[in-house]
């Protein structure tokens, strides 16, 4: 090993929501926005203390969603954009956001270090059965009126979502091909073109194949739980602070994580460790300091045998 190797520090890769940034409750204007990226510097500042290099994958369902809904009020007047142009859009704003906070937050701490957003196309496989059968409804709720309207004149796939009204809904393909940021997704045409395509990739995903491309020595999934739970909302329930492969695959194959929350991390977290053999920690940004510390969260680990091996 060189002297160069010798003296890289660890590399952790962090995923959390897009609502650490835009919670329901807000009414969504940019200074509540740069306050909450200000409050996220204080715990992401933590893993650099920690002595990680730290790379940052974040979410952007709820500023999507908002592009979204300006863009249906502007119709008459604006022609709309795509989906993966909003995608676009949201990883250069809130990325703007992050790196002018952390660097304010870095500075204050007295930390020398540089801070750059990367706007990342993440490629899917054009024939990713998802395609087929649209499932992740984004932005803005409909009347059935208008649902019908837009269905007709766009040929958009529109389905009734939560009794709220009538949602687009888009494919979330899991075959990533390439990975970064919070993902503007393309597909490469017969001609090796790349053109943008509108779907949702999970972040989870993505972040898991980041960490594995960057050999990531950590990879960190915030949401909105400290822990990860056996039988979650029942009488049995039990936090458990760590889970082996073997029982998270256990758990997934008993419906113990559903697919709108908690599933998706669990799954992005067996393959990092699987590809890697090391570790991810599962909490919220209020007990990350804790369980960095190993005193709180979930740490997703290789099996027993493995490990020996």
């Amino acid at each position: 090993m060189t002297e160069h190797q010798d003296a890289r520090r660890p590399v952790a890769v962090i995923a959390f929501g897009g609502n650490a940034l835009l919670r329901p409750q807000d009414h969504g204007t940019q200074e509540e926005q740069f306050t909450l990226t200000w409050k996220a510097t204080r715990w992401l500042v933590e893993i650099i203390h920690r002595g990680f290099e730290l790379v940052i994958v974040h979410g952007n369902g709820p500023q999507v969603g908002n592009i979204m809904i300006q863009v249906e009020e502007a119709i008459t007047k604006i022609p709309p954009q795509s989906l993966e142009v909003c995608v676009a859009q949201t990883e250069g704003s809130m990325g703007f956001m992050l790196q002018n906070q952390l660097r304010n937050r870095l500075n204050e701490e007295q930390l020398a270090k540089p801070v750059v957003t990367v706007l990342t196309e993440v490629e899917v496989a054009r024939d990713d059965p998802a395609f087929e059968n649209p499932s992740k409804p984004v932005g803005p709720y409909f009347t059935a009126y208008r649902a019908n309207l837009l269905m007709q004149e766009q040929g958009w796939q529109m389905v009734e979502d939560a009794g709220r009204g009538w949602r687009k809904v888009v494919p979330s393909p899991r075959l990533v091909v390439a990975a970064g940021g919070g993902g503007i997704p393309v597909y490469q045409d017969v001609g090796n073109y790349f053109n943008g395509v509108e779907a949702v990739i999970d972040k989870d995903y993505t972040t898991s194949l980041l960490a594995q491309e960057l050999d990531a020595d950590l990879f960190i999934v915030l949401t909105q739980v400290a822990q990860v739970a056996e039988n979650f909302g029942r009488p049995n329930q039990r936090w458990l602070q760590e889970i082996t492969v073997a029982k998270a695959k256990e758990m997934l194959e008993q419906h113990q994580f559903p697919p709108g929350s908690m599933g998706p991390k669990i799954r992005a977290a067996i393959e990092f460790v699987e590809k890697t053999g090391k570790e991810v920690l599962i909490t919220d940004a209020e007990h990350l300091k804790d369980a960095l510390a190993r005193t709180s969260g979930t740490y997703i680990v290789a099996d027993r045998a493995g490990k020996e091996a």
